[in-house]
């Protein structure tokens, strides 16, 4: 039976272990503490807040399918916000997500999906792969300390472009196209609050700003009662400020979002702020995944469609169908 190492325990790498692991010994790495990648959630006791990927929508049938038993089950779960467009600080539309398509959320917290897939499977927490090289067999793995994390035939990323063009081999036959993948940056501001603010809405779009959108995370089914706000930068002025100090652009995302709605949030009782590097891409035109049979090197995830969910779900699970008649 093959060994597979997939490399990054977000929806695409966890996908990947799912669909393959009744044809080979899979083995997936991730160097955070949790899974999930930005389907993330940070506890900050009594608030918590979804600082990655806000909420998911399906549009294929396949994607569908796959959500299907996690809606049964609780897992997932509609979130028929309050949703507003802010143009730079004024309202110019307004409706509620329970009067059109779906807009979805994990219970009680974001990553709860990425925890129920990762049931069964055999994953490497806190575990950085830092290198691979080719062996006798196929291809060795080790971690930061140069340590081996042993021997696979398959290695296959599901982690940001940028990163995966840094550890997969440079005769890897797609490593060109991967190189010209470029994943925008963001900033998560989350901000806790001991009282409720004025806010008649859930969540807001926002443009002509700095700052892109604003939800009050605390209003998605299951959550803590405590009044929460998630703030994310546009991904032009992250990219442009990707390596200021946190001081600064907490101030200022503060300031930016005091403007757009207009009311102070200086009163926060919890201030944090998560920089993301690898938030977001355009959609994309090509492969939905990249192999590479005479090397057995394979890489798939959000990046090679869109920067969504289902974009991560479907680049995986597309290839996971392909390395199926390989192995």
């Amino acid at each position: 039976m093959n060994r597979i190492a997939i490399i990054g325990a977000g929806i695409a790498g966890l996908t990947l272990a799912r669909e393959l692991g009744d044809r080979a010994e899979v083995v997936v790495f991730e160097k955070s503490r949790g899974f999930g990648g930005r389907m993330a959630t940070r506890q900050a006791d009594p608030y918590q807040f979804d600082h990655g990927a806000q909420f998911f929508t399906t549009k294929s049938d396949q994607f569908t399918r796959f959500l299907e038993p996690y809606i049964e089950q609780g897992h997932i779960a509609r979130w028929d916000a309050n949703f507003v467009e802010i143009e730079s600080d004024r309202i110019v539309s307004a409706r509620c997500w329970a009067d059109g398509p779906a807009h979805y959320v994990c219970t009680p917290r974001m990553n709860a999906l990425a925890k129920q897939m990762a049931s069964g499977v055999d994953a490497r927490l806190a575990t950085r792969v830092a290198r691979i090289e080719a062996s006798a067999t196929g291809w060795r793995l080790y971690d930061q300390a140069e340590v081996s994390l042993g021997d696979y035939d398959w290695v296959v990323s599901a982690i940001p472009a940028a990163q995966a063009a840094e550890l997969l081999p440079a005769d890897f036959s797609a490593s060109s196209d991967i190189g010209l993948k470029h994943m925008l940056g963001c900033y998560s501001l989350m901000l806790g609050f001991e009282q409720e603010l004025a806010l008649d809405w859930q969540a807001a779009f926002v443009s002509k700003a700095d700052i892109s959108w604003v939800s009050n995370d605390s209003s998605k089914p299951g959550r803590p009662d405590r009044y929460t706000l998630l703030v994310h930068s546009t991904n032009r002025w992250a990219e442009n400020n990707i390596d200021l100090d946190d001081d600064s652009v907490t101030a200022f995302l503060q300031r930016e979002l005091t403007r757009v709605i207009g009311l102070d949030v200086s009163s926060a009782e919890h201030v944090a702020l998560h920089r993301w590097r690898y938030a977001n891409i355009g959609r994309q035109q090509g492969e939905d995944f990249f192999l590479d049979c005479d090397q057995r090197l394979a890489a798939a995830g959000d990046w090679c469609i869109h920067g969504r969910i289902e974009s991560a779900y479907l680049s995986a699970w597309r290839l996971a169908q392909r390395l199926q008649r390989e192995l």
